[in-house]
This record gives structure tokens, sequence and C-alpha cells, in this order.
């Protein structure tokens, strides 16, 4: 298993691959099982030049039908428990490389589940999408494939390289002279395929990229009729995948005939050196004929080599590209000192001197913010486009970590609780309305995995959603298309304030998730919310809203401009002023 792991290494790139390949440990057992039978096709590939030899010179050239059956039986055994390991070996080597590749995968999501937001801006979401399906295919190929085919071509080569010398060491002189060369060249190949099969992966991130946010807006295209933009900007990415798979692809095919050509010119020497040792020197036929078929399975060996150095710098790049991804530093963690004990009992809210910019970035985005909300208040954030609104939500369930100052819940530093403490109490639910395929049933209950029916329906109606939802086809059966396709932004909105209600957060966090719903709709959203005993932060564009909460905080450019209820900012505040003339005119204009 070691002297298995090792030889990988070396031919994925060196000891960097350690981790990739320390997921095959499980499995040694079977590797082992899979590497013996291997073996033993190996050996018995080698053995066979000189059962054939044996044939030769002691029965054909002898007129010895007794000993061309003897041995000719040999050789039909062996063949036989060739082909008995060559069946187990595949079975054992499919079981290896499949669970190998289910393992990587696994950790490789379980990776990017815990990702912080700004791990995110390093991979783009196709890229992760390819790494966690065609690269760990590539990755799972090579141990299939190892374990089946691979590992017998170096080996068979040493090995037939060996047994020549047995043979006939001036015979073998010849083999020797040439394979050396031949190693060094493909591994040549090998270095050199290895960067342009990783640049054809970055190639296919970014055609999978452009097919993403092409499937996402096809509606936007249809309605822009943006169809011939589209096509062309894909054809042109993948033309980029195509020009530079050519690329690689080239230089692998170009291994092949160099390897056949200098092989076939190498038996070409043992034929005509040989007849004349047959000659002049005694040499056996069967020994000429061994040394042939030896040099013949060397060029078969060396024959898949450029197919095998294809497979093996394509995954030599993917095992880069995953190893990337897993050995990512999470830059937002539980603290070492974070307290298990803590939770979000009351919903106290505090922002003290609260300084944020999002990292990789030198712009403040908030600038020394303080204020407090009491448990169980309701309280709407008033601001213009880009004022922070959305980025203050997202340092209270520690999305992001503060760049100054601190947030605190119920009286403790958020980064003193354990992540998933805190966001178990929290109910968010985000601008943009995000549905999963499923059920409406199972899109509520994702915010609570043990919901019952009635803690779902309840939900339901206060989001007030539960009379569009028994008017649909299967009620909570009906199923609900991706990302909520077959749904309005009004049902969309009111499914996603269900699903953040079932959880009976203690902190209810909505990111102007009312903006779809008609005034009346949202009077009896707000007015149902009241009754949930839960600190609530509504970011709204709505006066109307706003009004009906217990204090209003005004944002613009990331400063806290004024925080009170409707009426003290009325006369405190001359931009909430004209904010509220603003929408209470003819024109009903939002301030966004």
């Amino acid at each position: 298993m070691a002297f298995y792991t090792y030889i990988l290494q070396l031919q994925l790139g060196g000891l960097r691959m350690a981790r990739i390949l320390s997921y095959l440990k499980p499995y040694r057992i079977a590797v082992a099982v899979a590497l013996l039978l291997m073996l033993t096709e190996l050996v018995v590939e080698l053995i066979q030049p000189l059962l054939m030899a044996k044939i030769i010179d002691k029965g054909i050239m002898q007129n010895d039908l007794q000993e061309v059956m003897k041995w000719g039986g040999i050789m039909v055994g062996a063949s036989f428990a060739a082909f008995a390991a060559g069946v187990i070996n595949s079975f054992y080597a499919a079981h290896v490389s499949q669970s190998f590749g289910f393992d990587v995968r696994k950790s490789l999501y379980e990776k990017v589940q815990s990702f912080s937001f700004a791990n995110f801006n390093h991979f783009p979401t196709s890229s992760l999408i390819t790494r966690m399906t065609n690269d760990i295919t590539q990755l799972q190929n090579t141990v299939f494939m190892s374990l089946r085919i691979m590992m017998r071509a170096p080996l068979l080569i040493i090995g037939g390289l060996g047994m020549a010398f047995v043979v006939n060491v001036k015979l073998a002189l010849i083999l020797s002279v040439v394979a050396p060369f031949l190693f060094l060249f493909l591994f040549w190949v090998m270095g050199k395929g290895g960067s342009m099969f990783k640049e054809v992966q970055e190639k296919l991130d970014a055609v999978n990229s452009v097919m993403q946010e092409n499937l996402s807006g096809i509606r936007l295209i249809k309605a822009f009729v943006r169809r011939k933009h589209e096509v062309k900007r894909f054809t042109g990415t993948n033309k980029d995948l195509r020009d530079g798979t050519i690329k690689a692809l080239r230089l692998m095919e170009v291994t092949m005939p160099v390897l056949l050509l200098i092989m076939n010119l190498c038996i070409l020497g043992v034929l005509w050196f040989g007849s004349i040792q047959v000659n002049t020197e005694g040499v056996k036929v069967g020994e000429v004929v061994a040394i042939v078929n030896y040099a013949t399975r060397i060029t078969a060996a060396f024959s898949i080599f450029s197919w095998i150095i294809m497979a093996f710098s394509r995954a030599r790049a993917s095992a880069n590209r995953v190893t990337e991804v897993l050995e990512t530093e999470v830059d937002l963690a539980d603290l070492w000192d974070s307290r298990k004990d803590l939770t979000v009992n009351e919903g106290k809210i505090e922002f003290t001197n609260v300084s944020f910019q999002y990292p990789g970035t030198a712009e403040m985005v908030l600038e020394d913010i303080s204020f407090k909300i009491n448990p169980g208040e309701t309280v709407a954030i008033l601001g213009a486009t880009g004022a922070g609104k959305t980025s203050l939500f997202q340092l209270i369930p520690r999305l992001y970590d503060v760049t100054g100052g601190i947030v605190k819940i119920d009286g403790h530093d958020v980064r003193k609780m354990k992540m998933e403490n805190l966001r178990r109490k929290v109910g968010f639910v985000p601008q943009e309305a995000l549905l999963f395929t499923g059920s409406v049933k199972e899109n509520i209950s994702w915010g609570k995995e043990d919901a019952t029916m009635v803690e779902i329906t309840a939900a339901s109606v206060n989001a007030q959603i539960h009379e569009t939802i028994m008017n649909l086809p299967q009620q909570y059966d009906t199923r609900v298309g991706q990302k909520g396709v077959n749904l309005s932004g009004g049902q969309k909105q009111r499914l996603s304030i269900a699903r953040a209600l079932v959880r009976m957060p203690k902190i209810l966090l909505l990111d102007d998730s009312t903006s779809a719903l008609d005034m009346k709709t949202e009077a009896k959203l707000l007015g149902a919310l009241k009754e949930y005993t839960c600190t609530t932060l509504i970011i709204t564009q709505k006066i109307s809203t706003a009004i009906e909460a217990d204090r209003i905080l005004l944002l613009e450019d990331g400063k806290l401009l004024a925080e009170g209820d409707h009426d003290s900012l009325l006369k405190t505040s001359g931009l909430y002023k004209r904010i509220f003339q603003s929408q209470s005119g003819e024109e009903n204009r939002n301030y966004a």
C-alpha cells in the first residue's frame, strides 16, 4: 500500500498529493488484494515468453510432442490463472476507486459548506462544481486504471528487461540502452501535459460559468432578445476549451508514434543481431523468440503510455485543483475559546462602535455604528441602496466578522458563541428569496428539520401563504421548481418567511422581504409577527412598513444617521422627513 501510494505520488506530481491519496487508507486491504492480483497477471505475462522458448527449443526443435504438451499445458493453466486474477482485480479496483471518489467528493463538499463568504470569492461556483464532478471523476478513474492497468505498464517494462537479461545478456543490452531514454521522454511529456491540462480544466470552468449564468437568467435573455449575444459569448469560451484541449491532446498523440518507432527499430535490431548469433554463436532460436516477445510486450506497454500520460496529466491537474480547495483556510470559524453553553435566550442586540469592510477591499461599508435593541422589539432599518443595511444584518448571525468594534447578543460577543448555537436561534430571510427543489412542505421544514405539520401550517398562516398553498394542485405536497420558478415573487417571499418562522427564532431578520407584497398582505404579516416572542429587524424601503416598527434606524453611506420612532424622526431628521414626503405624495415612490 505504501509503495503504491509512493508511486502514485511520483506520477501525480509529488508529496503534495499525499492529502488526496490519504483517502485510500481505509481501503488499503482492497488495494493490496488488487495489487497482488495484478502482480499475478504480470508474473504470468512475464513467464509466457520463457514457456514459449521451452516449447520451441525442447519441443518443436527436438520434435518432442510430449515436451510441447507439457509446457503448453503449463502455459494454458497459467493463462487461466491470469484470467481469474484479472476478473477479481477489476472488482476490487472498481470498489476502491468508487469509494475513494465518494470520500473525496464528500470531504470537498463539507469543506465548501464550511467556507465563509470571503472564501467563496476565491472560487467561482462553476469552478467548485467542476472540481466536485469532473476533477474527482478524473481522480477516481486514475485510481481504477492504476490498480487495473497503469501499474502493470512500468512493471512490465522493468520485469521484461530483467527477464530478457536472464534469457540472453547481449540481446537484452539493446533493449536496456533504449528504455531509459524513453522513460525520460515520457516524464518530460507528463510534466508538460500536466500544466496544459490544468489550463484545460480552467477553460472548462469558464464554459460552466457561462452556461450557469445563461440557464439562471434565461427569462431575462428572452425578454431582452439577447439570445444571439449569449450564443456568441458561449461559443467564444467553448472555442477556447476546444483549442486548449486540442493543443494538449496533440502533445499526447505525438508520444505514441515516437515510442512505436523507437521500439520497432529496437525489435529489428534484436532480430538482426539474434539471427547472426544463432548462426555464429550457437544461440538458441527459442531465446531469440523470447527476447523478441519481451521486446514486443515492452513495446505494447510503452504504446499505452501515451494514454497513461494523458490520464495522469489530467489527474495531476485535477488533484492540484481539489487539493487547493481542501487546503484553503476558512477565515471564519469558531474561536478556540468560544463557549458551548452560550446561546440566544432573549434576543437583545447591541452594536458598539462597529466598523466593517469586506475582505480584500479598502472601502469601509459600516463606520462607528452603535445602537441597542431590546428583546422583543421590532426595528426597521431604512436607507438608500448601498447604505450598508444588508452588511449590518450579516454581522448579527456572524456571516462576517466585524473589522472594528463589537456585536453583542444577550450581552455576549457573538465571536464567543458557537456559530451553530447562534444561527439556530436566528431566522434569516434574504433579499432574494431562494427555494429548493422539493415540495412546499419540504421547503418550509427546511428551516426546522423536525417540524411537525402543525408547526408548518402555523408558520404558513402567519406568513400569509397558507391560503395560496391550499389552492395549489397538491397543496403542501406540491413540487416547487428549481429556485421556485413556478411561483410568483410574492409567493416565494412568503414561503421564505414561513421557513424562518417555523424555527421559532429569538431573532428574526427580514432583508427587504416584503417588497413584492401588497399593502394589505404586508399589514397582515406584520400583525402576525407581533405574536412571536422574538426581536425583529426589517430592512425596508417602505415608510408604511417602517411606521409599524417600534423604532427606526436610518443609515446613510455606512453611518447611523438617526434613530427613533416615526414621530420623533419627522421632527429631528430632515432626510427622513423628505423620504416620508416623497412616499406619501401622489407618485408613491420608493426611496431606493
